[in-house]
C-alpha cells in the first residue's frame, strides 16, 4: 500500500462533522477533553458518535463504559453517545494490518456518519497508522497541550538561547500533510485548534508559562493553528471518571452533591472552549450546559 493511499481521506463528503482530539504525546488530557466535548454536543441536542482509536489503553471507551453502568444502575436520564470501538488487527504483516485497520476505521466513520451530526475521534498517542488516518479526515483538529516547553516540543523546536521558534516539529509536519491530503480529496480545510491544557487555576502565570504562551502565538502565525482556552488542572476530572460523569452532568439527574464554585469555574472553561471552536450549526445558539 502506498503512503498516499494509506492516509487519503474518504473522497465523498461525510454527513457528520468530524472532530479529532489528537497529539503524539500521552498525558495531555485528550480523553477528558473528548468526553466533555461529547457531552456538551449531546446537551446541545446534537446526535454524537465516538470512535476510540487508542485500541490499547481504551481510556475514552472505559470512560463511556463507566457512564453506561452509572446510567443503568440509577435508571438516570442522561445522554450517551454511539460508540464504535476498533479492535487491533491480528495480521502479522504491517501492510495487511494497516489495510485491515483502515477498512475498520472507514466502516466505523461511514456508519456513524449516517446517524450522527458529529463524530468525535480520540486518537492514540504516538505516530500510528490509525492516528494519521484520523487526522486526515478531521474537520476540526483539537490538540491539547500541557503548559510547558516539554510539550511545546510537540509543535516546534525552540532555540535554547533565546526561546525563539526555530522550526515546526514532526507532529506539525504530519498535520500539514493531513491538511494537504484532505484539501486534495475533499476541497475542505482542517481547522486546527491548540489548547493550553492543565494550567494552574487562580495563579499568576510564571515567567516560563508566559514564554510558552508567546512561543505558541508566534508558531500559530507560522503554521496556521488557532489558540483556544484549555482546562485547568482539577481533581474533579479524576473523581468523575469512575462514574463516567463530566462536569456538565453535575447539574442534572444522577449528580453527586451540589456544584462547588470550582466546578462552576471549570464549567465556564468548557463553555469558553466550546464557543472558541465555532462548530457549524451552533453559531449563536444559546449554550445548554
Amino acid at each position: 500500500m502506498s503512503l498516499a493511499h494509506a492516509y487519503e481521506p474518504t473522497p465523498t463528503r461525510k454527513q457528520a462533522y468530524v472532530i479529532v482530539v489528537g497529539n503524539q504525546k500521552g498525558g495531555a488530557g485528550k480523553s477528558t477533553v473528548a468526553m466533555h466535548l461529547v457531552v456538551a454536543l449531546m446537551r446541545m441536542g446534537r446526535r454524537t458518535g465516538v470512535i476510540d482509536l487508542d485500541v490499547r489503553q481504551r481510556s475514552l471507551t472505559r470512560y463511556l463504559e463507566n457512564r453506561a453502568r452509572w446510567i443503568a444502575a440509577r435508571d438516570a436520564k442522561m445522554p450517551a453517545p454511539q460508540l464504535f470501538e476498533l479492535q487491533e488487527s491480528r495480521e502479522r504483516t504491517m501492510d495487511a494490518a494497516e489495510s485491515e485497520d483502515e477498512a475498520g476505521f472507514r466502516a466505523a466513520l461511514r456508519r456513524l456518519s449516517e446517524t450522527c451530526d458529529f463524530v468525535v475521534i480520540d486518537s492514540p498517542g504516538g505516530d500510528t497508522h490509525l492516528s494519521r488516518l484520523a487526522h486526515a479526515t478531521a474537520d476540526t483538529l483539537i490538540t491539547p497541550l500541557n503548559d510547558s516547553f516539554i510539550d511545546f516540543d510537540l509543535l516546534g523546536d525552540i532555540d535554547p538561547n533565546c526561546a525563539d521558534v526555530v522550526r515546526p516539529s514532526i507532529y506539525s509536519e504530519m498535520v500539514w500533510d493531513s491538511r494537504k491530503r484532505k484539501a486534495q480529496a475533499e476541497r475542505t480545510p482542517i481547522d486546527w485548534v491548540v489548547m493550553r491544557n492543565r494550567t494552574s487555576p487562580g495563579r499568576i502565570e510564571a515567567k516560563n508559562q508566559q514564554r510558552v504562551g508567546q512561543a505558541l502565538k508566534t508558531l500559530s502565525q507560522r503554521i496556521g493553528f488557532r489558540l483556544a482556552p484549555g482546562l485547568s488542572e482539577r481533581v474533579v476530572y479524576k473523581e468523575l471518571f469512575p462514574n463516567g460523569l463530566t462536569l456538565l452532568d453535575l447539574d442534572g439527574e444522577g449528580r453527586q452533591g451540589d456544584m462547588r464554585m470550582s466546578h462552576v469555574a471549570a464549567r465556564q472553561e468548557l463553555r469558553d472552549l466550546f464557543v472558541t471552536l465555532k462548530l457549524p450549526g451552533l453559531e449563536g445558539e444559546p449554550l445548554k450546559f
